[in-house]
């Protein structure tokens, strides 16, 4: 039997999957200090059965899984396999190689697996049991246990002498024989004590044995006085039993009579359900009717709300409307008002122009050919005046030119109050005649701007109320 390789998964600084291959002159492993060698015997002895956590340097079986570190996440069980050639049938199986495999997980749960066969501890111990192979043999040294070896600590060096010479298996066995020795007196020791109990209970027992069969004796003659009274019990039970098949015959002649009366007023009351099937069919139909008719009702009741409500809006509307011809005839009116009483002031400003027109004419020919330009301007004017329908349908021009107008209006009555400023001058002033002949044109034209847009805003009014 040799040991030919090692692979260990997990288990304490082995993160990753680590084979040891023992090839033939290979007796042991050297490395530098924490480097592991250590923990390549501690995997050797886990694998065939250590149970002791302090042989193995933990504190407990979750530190035997790689438990991680910066750069490595912890691992989540820890699994070792031995692998042995055996070629000499040293090992009782039948198999050439033997694999002995343990695993542990982080979750609690551990196994045994014997050619990757799940086994039990003890397989893997009788397994080994005469190889010299276990858990305190010196076939697998580390370098503490050379120390002991050398200084012969608790006479470490018989015992590998010992485990050489095969005498190990026989203080085994022999230990396992004085316990099973052990054991079986301590059974002879405890089948004894049930002896003597049972030999104290049987006193007991002979008593009980006696009372039972008094018993019995005494259950017999009860039986028999029982028999007796049974029999005389059924001789009056057979009078009773007449009277009552009597009383039975009677009772049942009354219940043929009372089934007869029962099956007459069931086909009464059969007759009366038919007619009652036939009402309430009748009072279905009524009720359908009364159901269509309510739903009629409730339509015309919505109909005439439907159209209550849009009388009540028709009515709202109409007084909204007059409140707003109302207000529309006030605008129009005070409109025509501004109007007439703008035309009037134009018809005094052509009047005045006149009179200044005829002073003029009496000053100087050159106001006369002004003049006819300003009749050349007032059929300019009549011309603007054609335009005015178009002018009307420009809705959102006049609604600017009403802004307009309300400057035109200041405009013009500063130029009337110039107008009357220059009365009173023209006879001192006939040089500048020419400058406010020009002028005046000029706010003539201004007026006619302001006329036509009044109208076209009345026109606008007047279209918004219609």
């Amino acid at each position: 039997m040799r040991l030919k390789s090692l692979e260990i998964k997990g288990f304490k600084s082995f993160a990753d999957k680590t084979v040891v291959t023992f090839d033939e002159g290979i007796t042991g492993i050297i490395g530098p200090n924490g480097c592991g060698k250590s923990n390549i015997i501690d995997s050797i002895r886990w694998v065939i059965g250590e149970q002791k956590i302090s042989a193995l340097r933990s504190e407990n079986l979750d530190a035997l899984v790689f438990n991680g570190s910066k750069t490595r996440s912890a691992s989540g069980l820890a699994e070792v396999s031995l692998t042995f050639e055996n070629t000499k049938n040293l090992l009782p199986t039948e198999f050439s190689t033997v694999t002995v495999t343990r695993r542990f997980y982080k979750n609690g749960e551990s196994e045994y697996r014997l050619n990757d066969v799940s086994c039990r501890l003890k397989d893997i111990h009788n397994l080994f049991l005469d190889t010299g192979v276990s858990t305190d043999s010196y076939a697998i040294i580390e370098l503490g246990m050379v120390d002991d070896i050398i200084k012969d600590k608790e006479n470490s060096r018989r015992r590998m002498l010992e485990q050489a010479a095969g005498i190990t298996i026989y203080k085994t066995r022999k230990k396992e024989a004085k316990n099973k020795l052990d054991a079986t007196e301590q059974d002879l020791a405890r089948i004894e004590d049930l002896l003597f109990e049972i030999n104290n209970q049987l006193k007991t027992l002979e008593n009980q044995a006696k009372k039972a069969e008094k018993y019995f004796e005494i259950k017999g003659e009860f039986r028999e006085v029982s028999i007796e009274l049974a029999k005389a019990a059924l001789e009056g039970f057979n009078i009773t039993y007449k009277e009552l098949n009597e009383q039975q015959d009677l009772e049942v002649n009354k219940r043929v009579q009372l089934e007869a009366e029962i099956a007459v007023e069931e086909a009464a009351l059969e007759q009366e359900k038919v007619g009652f099937i036939e009402k309430e069919r009748a009072l279905q139909s009524m009720q359908q009717s009364f159901n269509d008719l309510l739903q009629n009702l409730r339509g015309k009741e919505n109909d005439k709300n439907l159209a209550t409500q849009k009388l009540h809006y028709l009515k709202e509307k109409e007084t909204n409307l007059k409140e707003f011809l109302d207000k529309a005839t006030g605008q129009v009116k005070t409109i025509g008002d501004s109007i007439e009483y703008t035309q009037i002031q134009v018809g005094e400003e052509e009047a005045k122009l006149a009179e200044l027109q005829d002073a003029v004419e009496n000053a100087k020919l050159d106001i006369e050919n002004k003049r006819r330009n300003f009749d050349e301007r007032r059929s300019g004017v009549d011309a603007l005046r054609s335009e005015f329908q178009q002018i009307q349908r420009n809705q959102f021009d006049a609604e600017k030119k009403v802004a307009v107008a309300d400057t035109s209006i200041q405009n013009l009555q500063r130029a009337q109050t110039q107008l009357t400023d220059e009365q009173s001058q023209r006879a001192q002033q006939l040089v500048q005649l020419q400058e406010a002949l020009v002028e005046k044109e000029e706010t003539l034209v201004d007026k006619r701007n302001v006329l036509a847009d009044l109208q076209a805003h009345q026109e606008k009014t007047k279209s918004s109320i219609f």
